[in-house]
């Protein structure tokens, strides 16, 4: 099993910035591309960013594409996400989670271990 904690959201201004973390423990964590997704009640889950092992690939979704930032710490177990000029249309939860494999994967459907979230709003 792999146990995944997300921490750092908040309430931000429009136009401010945050940095998410995300904890892994258990088995196999470097091995496997990590991505990050959003929710929204009543809409589902939404494709935001994903690395490969190795950091050798990143996706990101258009909506944030220059704006936020995926990183991995393979040293560490950890993945962030670094939120810049975030706007009130990206308030939503945030999931961590762990690849089936060491890709980049832009497919919810595909990944095997999630997070339970962390809350981020951005309003002024």
């Amino acid at each position: 099993q792999v146990q995944l904690t997300e921490s750092g959201g908040g309430l931000v201004q429009p136009g401010g910035s945050l940095r998410l973390s995300c904890a892994a423990s258990g088995r196999s964590f470097s091995r496997y591309g990590m991505g990050w997704f959003r929710q929204i009640p009543g809409k589902e889950r939404q494709f935001v960013a994903s690395i490969s092992w190795g950091s050798n690939s990143r996706n990101y979704a258009d909506s944030v594409e220059g704006r936020f930032t995926i990183s991995r710490d393979d040293a560490k177990n950890m993945v962030y996400l670094q939120m810049s000029d975030l706007k009130p249309e990206d308030t939503a939860v945030y999931y961590c989670a762990r690849a089936e494999t060491a890709l980049a994967i832009t497919t919810a459907s595909r990944y095997d271990f999630w997070g339970q979230g962390t809350q981020v709003t951005v309003s002024s």
